[in-house]
């Protein structure tokens, strides 16, 4: 009987590698039928609905394996996540402590806390965080260009490009790590860099919307008039935040007309780049009415 059970959960973890993830559920199904009590097989049925972004059936899922077994590291994994997916981050909050209380070696929770703290602006204590993850996982290319990215956001450029490349030498084949390091591009004001990363991303994933309107934002900037316009913003990249105010103040104070005329032809430029964009990308497409 064990050896069936666990030739089963096998097969049940293979067909979501394949993501079959309907004949996954089947088997998974089978498992609690043989065992209604099986707090493992509930929690791999929440891991099968998350897989399908189904978060209020992977939630139910959850509930059922802990109430069975309340230290279910994978029960815990899959509310965890979905908390942070779903950006419910009073749950999230709440819960993150007492899941890494469970399992301080899932380097996972501390890649979701460091970009937890990104949300917040706290680049150092992000770092911290996704630091203890590379501890724990020192090959994981995904670590190490969010570590790219969190060194461009406290002005370490240099070290920002070196971790680039550690990333790009263990994972070429991974949407996040080129969505990580455009980022990283971004911020360090590598125009070239950043739309080579997205355009990688968006060959692996064509139909993330985020990654595509990051794509067409990225081609915005081939055009030369709005490159010439966002310079400035990559010499704020390199200011502290009481920099960048005590920047603008002065130059609203000293040379007002000048800074009206800026934001008034950087509106201009943005909106007919993003126009040039659509029409290089999608052609002449105009709504007609009915």
């Amino acid at each position: 009987m064990e050896l069936l059970y666990t030739v089963t959960l096998s097969r049940v973890h293979q067909l979501m590698e394949w993501k079959r993830y309907s004949e996954a559920l089947d088997e998974a199904l089978k498992l609690i039928q043989e065992d209604p009590e099986d707090s493992e097989a509930y929690s791999t049925i929440a891991l099968i609905h998350y897989y399908q972004e189904q978060y209020e059936q992977a939630l139910h899922w959850c509930k059922e394996a802990l109430q069975r077994n309340p230290e279910n590291l994978q029960a815990w994994y899959v509310q965890t996540v979905v908390y942070y997916d779903t950006e419910n981050w009073k749950q999230f909050d709440s819960i993150i402590d007492q899941a890494l209380e469970l399992d301080p070696d899932e380097a996972f929770y501390y890649f979701l806390l460091a970009n937890r703290e990104l949300r917040r602006n706290k680049f150092q204590d992000a770092n911290e965080h996704i630091l203890i993850a590379l501890e724990l996982e020192p090959e994981q290319a995904l670590y190490l260009a969010t570590l790219s990215y969190i060194e461009a956001l406290l002005g370490h450029f240099d070290a920002a490009k070196q971790l680039e490349k550690e990333a790009l030498k263990r994972e070429t084949e991974s949407k996040m790590v080129y969505l990580y390091l455009s980022w990283s591009a971004d911020k360090r004001g590598d125009d070239q860099a950043q739309l080579l990363y997205l355009k990688n991303a968006i060959q692996l994933d064509p139909d993330n919307e985020q990654i595509r309107t990051e794509y067409l934002e990225g081609l915005q900037k081939t055009y030369v008039f709005y490159r010439i316009l966002l310079t400035p913003t990559k010499w704020i990249n390199r200011m502290k935040p009481w920099q960048v105010f005590l920047c603008w103040i002065i130059a609203w104070i000293v040379f007002r007309p000048l800074v009206i005329v800026f934001i008034v032809l950087y509106i201009a430029a943005y909106w007919l780049s993003k126009w040039l964009v659509h029409i290089k990308v999608f052609g002449w497409r105009f709504r007609r009415n009915k």
